[in-house]
């Protein structure tokens, strides 16, 4: 049997928080000038404020689009037992622009991870219509992507990203 290359399976992405699906949108996500790629590191401190994320599209496509990001690691990658830590919903998004056109549902939250190194998927899901009756998840612990989307009807991702991040040492005082 072949192995795998795509690195949302080699990053257990796939299985982990998302089914297997052929990328049909083009995503891409910025800390700054940072592009995410899938398996990449970004230091937390880069993460503070939520990233740049622009849908690829037509102005006049009438397409709608959720994004999802979690943590799959949380509180650690060897004991993940609050999988999945939700850190950002935003619905409603119009294809050839970015979140900041769609409807927040739970406010960004920047990657703090305590121990180990961390996944911080992205996914983006077409939505069949508007999502008027999304209410945000009581708690960031124990999310769903897959549950989530199944919820609302979304369907398998149409494009996803990940990167990793870890606790950064701390500055000594001496």
């Amino acid at each position: 049997m072949a192995r795998s290359t795509d690195p949302l399976v080699v990053g257990r992405v796939i299985g982990d928080v998302i089914d297997l699906f052929v990328p049909s949108v083009d995503m891409a996500v910025h800390y700054g000038t940072k592009q995410v790629t899938n398996g990449c590191e970004i230091k937390p401190s880069v993460t503070v404020n939520h990233p740049n994320v622009q849908i690829a599209g037509r102005f006049y496509d009438n397409s709608l689009y959720t994004l999802v990001m979690t943590d799959p690691d949380a509180p650690s990658p060897s004991e993940p037992n609050l999988r999945e830590w939700i850190h950002w919903l935003v619905t409603d998004i119009p294809a050839a622009t970015d979140p900041s056109q769609g409807r927040e549902v739970l406010a960004y939250m920047g990657p703090r991870p305590p121990i180990g190194i961390h996944r911080y998927v992205f996914a983006l899901f077409k939505q069949q219509g508007p999502m008027v009756m999304v209410m945000p998840p009581q708690q960031r612990n124990n999310f769903s992507t897959r549950a989530f989307a199944a919820h609302y009807g979304l369907g398998i991702p149409v494009a996803a990203v990940y990167f990793n991040a870890q606790k950064e040492p701390g500055t000594r005082k001496r």
